[in-house]
């Protein structure tokens, strides 16, 4: 059975560079691409409506103007295709939010088409998928006390370090700029600062960001 896949990111040569790769993988077909969640979650419902639902979703992080997190969390909460987050992002906040969203793999993009290849079959498995690096970067965290972020606040606080302001933030994260706000305080208290720029160099220390 071949697998059906959709790769989903805001690079066009990198789409094409994986599609090329996807190509020489035997037991798996490239149906679709897209290059952000919004795209990747209309062209799921399209193939599903067309009685050809996807196997695996393949899916960067770090787009817009939805992400591959936030992108994450809507396919699982609509009980669609399994995700592996291939990245080049590689923080444990990024790695903690991406698998608090639902994602079953997490690999890097400089990993062996081998290690991609069965990461992709294992996913459309249902099978968890994580890289030795990504494992490490886990047990890592486990290991010491860690500051307990949801993902949507490990997605604004990664908004957050870029310098956006809270209309942004909330354009950004399709919420409203008091939801904005309630969630900064939320942030501030766990990471026990009170302002944006100790707020990010505390998460910076954590390793959040």
């Amino acid at each position: 059975m071949t697998v059906r896949a959709l790769l989903v990111d805001d690079h066009p040569v990198v789409r094409a560079g994986l599609r090329a790769m996807f190509e020489s993988f035997e037991g798996i077909e490239v149906v679709a691409e897209a290059a952000d969640g919004s795209a990747a979650l209309a062209v799921a419902a399209d193939q599903a409506q067309a009685g050809a639902a996807l196997d695996v979703v393949v899916m960067d992080i770090q787009m817009k103007p939805m992400g591959g997190i936030e992108a994450t969390r809507a396919f699982k909460a609509a009980g669609g295709p399994p995700v592996l987050i291939l990245t080049t992002f590689d923080t444990q906040g990024d790695i903690v939010a991406a698998i608090e969203a639902g994602a079953l793999g997490y690999l890097l993009k400089d990993a062996p088409p081998e290690q991609v290849q069965a990461a992709v079959l294992a996913t459309a498995r249902g099978e968890r998928t994580l890289s030795p690096e990504i494992t490490a970067a886990l047990m890592e965290r486990m290991q010491r006390p860690a500051i307990s972020l949801s993902a949507r606040e490990m997605e604004l606080l990664k908004l957050l370090a870029t310098g956006a302001t809270n209309k942004e933030l909330a354009e950004a994260l399709f919420i409203s700029q008091a939801t904005v706000k309630t969630h900064l305080v939320h942030i501030y208290t766990k990471l026990g600062v009170d302002n944006r720029t100790a707020a990010i160099a505390a998460a910076r220390r954590e390793g959040l960001l």
